[in-house]
């Protein structure tokens, strides 16, 4: 199969047609969508200045293209929720330069779903490999450290496996729905304490005048945009180890461009809107985003962030709500842990065999932690 095909390196997503890239990723994750990384591109997301600098992998066979894969060599370790830092350090000791790195991934976007996307009737298994391996040789040719393929999909990290790429197992809080109708029956599937004290959250937001509602769809204007960045700006700006890769111009692109899989969370009192979370539903799936707040309210981010997308998913017959990386809190909310897993190829030999080492006690030490937190759950153990 190699020897018809043609590797190559686009710098933009710009340089392959939207229906070529969609075409391959079919019902895939939307932050895979040719829209999505275009709009990142074209708004000054990705780029140098920011230490995401796009270098996509594209495959042909004839001219035509049949599998492709989002590739950004990074001059950092941030906005990807696979924590290297300890790695760059442990190269630093050794006299190995760390960056730029390799990361296949979906910028500021802990979202599992597909890194390499190949025709249906091409052998999706070697051409994931023959990507890999583009991808180590790259790397080998230009004395770049590593390449990182994060929250990758089962089948990819099998083939990566095959190679020699280390697996990394991570541990996000998800909301699974088992069939509720409403919200209050879905409480009823928590421990009576848990469930007593978010029903006094909810309540306590009543009580101040203030309303969530889901915007989407033909109710979404610029203007619900625009607000949402003004909440993302403020809420990234009070954060002392935060960073604003997202720009109005990506928000404007999103009312424009991304309309059908936004869906807005506001809260509202006086007709004003105090707080929010930007949202994308796809299929069966909401994914929470970005959040922000322009007043300090108690219980207003459980209530945003939580309680209103959870109702969402109900009301919208939605099977599951990922609500983002990190915060064990999220479990006290009903929402349990889930593994993820990203694939790393490091050039070093020596660095390598210290960081596979590392990476088998840690998937241990991830596995106990997800089986207590699941015997911890607050939620009642289906008969």
């Amino acid at each position: 199969m190699a020897d018809k095909l043609a590797i190559k390196i686009i710098r933009m997503i710009s340089e392959v047609g939207r229906a070529d890239w969609d075409r391959l990723l079919g019902q895939g994750s939307p932050f895979m969508k040719w829209d999505w990384l275009d709009s990142l591109e074209q708004c000054g997301c990705v780029n140098e200045e920011t230490g995401w600098l796009p270098h996509h992998i594209i495959v042909e066979r004839e001219g035509k293209i049949v599998g492709g894969c989002p590739l950004y060599l990074k001059l950092h370790s941030m906005g990807e929720f696979v924590f290297d830092f300890e790695w760059a350090e442990y190269a630093h000791r050794l006299g190995i330069r760390y960056y730029p790195k390799m990361l296949v991934g979906i910028p500021f976007t802990p979202v599992t779903g597909p890194r390499f996307l190949t025709d249906p009737r091409e052998n999706r298994r070697e051409l994931i490999q023959l990507m890999g391996r583009a991808l180590m040789q790259v790397a080998e040719d230009n004395k770049i450290s590593s390449v990182h393929v994060n929250f990758c999909l089962p089948d990819e990290g099998e083939a990566l496996k095959g190679l020699g790429y280390i697996p990394r197992l991570g541990l996000q809080f998800h909301w699974q729905n088992r069939g509720y109708r409403s919200f209050d029956e879905y409480l009823a599937a928590f421990r009576s304490d848990r469930r007593t004290k978010i029903k006094r959250e909810r309540r306590e937001l009543s009580q101040q005048g203030i309303t969530i509602r889901a915007v989407q769809g033909d109710e979404l204007k610029a203007t619900h945009l625009d607000a949402m960045f003004q909440l993302y700006k403020n809420h990234v700006e009070r954060l002392t180890y935060g960073h604003q890769y997202l720009t109005r111009e990506f928000f404007d692109a999103m009312s424009r461009r991304f309309t059908p899989y936004i869906c807005l969370m506001l809260a509202e009192r006086d007709a004003k809107i105090i707080a929010g979370t930007f949202n994308i539903q796809d299929g069966s799936v909401l994914y929470g985003r970005y959040w922000g707040a322009s007043e300090e309210v108690r219980y207003l981010h459980f209530n945003v962030c939580y309680y209103s997308a959870i109702e969402h998913c109900i009301l919208s017959g939605l099977e599951r709500f990922e609500a983002g990386a990190g915060g064990s809190f999220k479990q006290m909310r009903g929402l349990d842990p889930e593994p993820t897993t990203s694939f790393h190829y490091i050039v070093h030999e020596g660095f390598r065999r210290a960081v596979e080492k590392h990476l088998l006690q840690e998937r241990e030490a991830v596995q106990h932690k997800r089986s207590v937190l699941l015997e911890n759950s607050q939620l009642k153990k289906e008969r």
